[in-house]
């Protein structure tokens, strides 16, 4: 099935934002929030972004890699290795697994089901899915956004790393053992609250789409994003445990400092779902956050749904699936991170989705690389920091260059 909103331009739904009224839950989710357009974007820092690579590098990840897309030109950069065994490098075409990322396309299937009335954001989950959870309170909004209050089930589940990686390797669970799992444990919030990060919410959320379609979360990625956007890397092979074609291998970090790198390329990721078990690619995840915030794949209405935020963190936002980060050069960018065993992922686009980053490092578990990993945003939407532009200028001059003047387990 190709969305609707793929199928039309988009004057219609600049006419339908226009006649909206303030949604009843403008009080406690924040307005789409304003960014600069991709025009008034400095340059990426090309350099600076292999710096920050190579500084993952030296950190642990065996390889990470990075790809700008900007307008119809396509920056990229890589070091180090996808398989430590064979020593083939990393490269921004090979797959890897995303991990929460997918919870944005999740989100998109359920907007969706939204547009075609059949899903209403703010009924009840326990109105689609009777007797599921215990509070009857909880809405559709509240899982998309965190602020249901479910316990997050992983977080007993990888108490500690390797032993519980290796617990559920190769396990397959259903849904709603999952949810099980989360209810053991009394809330962490009432519904409607703070927003508090908890992967029992897009499990929830993959049971609604398969509810409300019918069908299995496979066949609707597939039908409603995959294939409409013509995404060759990107798969949900679940429970099957193989990436693909050309891959990188993901490499998990035990916990104890010194110790071997353990490779977790080989998983069911049921542990995850709907939460997390999308394979997909550096440029195939451009493609769709960039055709996300251009609404191609939802109506105005159901992407400004997407976009009323609720504070996730310092510099940090979130709405229904979607994350923003706010740099610091001022500018917002939308997307989501990702961390299965083995892989840290990135993905964000400027607010009219002309440029965009993915970037993964092919280790997890680590800390110091994830929060390198995040410089990659600033390098792409913020340009080189004002000292480097000078330095860049003088090695420009012509006279300078003849003589020879001068790279989270579950979230």
């Amino acid at each position: 099935m190709i969305p609707a909103a793929l199928r039309r331009g988009t004057a219609l739904g600049a006419v339908v934002l226009s006649l909206l009224t303030v949604p009843a839950h403008a009080a406690t989710a924040r307005p789409a929030h304003p960014a600069a357009p991709a025009a008034a974007l400095p340059r990426p820092d090309l350099a600076g972004l292999r710096e920050v690579l190579r500084t993952a590098g030296r950190q642990g990840a065996p390889g990470a890699t990075a790809r700008i897309d900007d307008g119809g030109s396509v920056l990229t950069a890589s070091v180090g290795v996808a398989d430590r065994a064979t020593k083939r490098a990393l490269a921004d075409t090979d797959r890897f697994r995303v991990g929460s990322i997918t919870k944005t396309f999740t989100a998109v299937v359920l907007l969706q089901l939204a547009d075609e009335g059949k899903l209403n954001l703010d009924a009840s989950v326990d109105h689609y899915l009777p007797g599921l959870l215990p509070d009857r309170r909880i809405t559709v909004r509240h899982v998309l956004s965190h602020r249901s209050g479910l316990y997050d089930y992983t977080n007993d589940m990888f108490a500690r790393t390797v032993p519980g990686f290796e617990a559920v390797r190769t396990k397959v669970f259903t849904y709603r053992q999952l949810v099980e799992r989360s209810l053991r444990h009394a809330p962490t919030g009432r519904p409607g609250g703070a927003y508090a990060y908890s992967n029992t919410n897009f499990v929830v959320a993959g049971m609604l789409v398969e509810k409300l379609t019918g069908r299995p979360v496979a066949t609707a990625y597939q039908d409603r994003i995959f294939t409409p956007l013509k995404l060759r890397d990107t798969f949900y092979v679940h429970p099957g445990t193989a990436l693909p074609g050309r891959y990188a291998r993901g490499y998990l970090t035990p916990d104890a400092p010194g110790t071997a790198l353990v490779d977790a390329t080989r998983q069911t990721v049921s542990w995850a779902q709907s939460a997390g078990a999308i394979i997909s690619s550096t440029r195939d995840l451009n493609t769709f956050y960039s055709a996300l915030l251009r609404g191609r794949l939802t109506s105005v209405a159901q992407l400004r749904q997407m976009r009323s935020w609720v504070p996730a963190g310092t510099g940090q936002a979130y709405g229904l699936g979607l994350r923003r980060r706010d740099l610091s050069c001022g500018v917002s960018v939308y997307g989501h991170t990702g961390a299965v065993q083995g892989y840290y992922s990135y993905a964000f686009t400027s607010a009219d989705g002309r440029r965009s980053l993915a970037a993964l490092a092919d280790t997890s578990n680590n800390a110091a690389v994830h929060t390198t990993m995040l410089r990659t945003l600033e390098s792409a939407f913020c340009g080189a920091p004002a000292k480097s532009r000078r330095q860049a200028a003088v090695a420009e001059r012509p006279e300078d260059a003849a003589s020879g003047a001068g790279p989270a387990a579950r979230r």
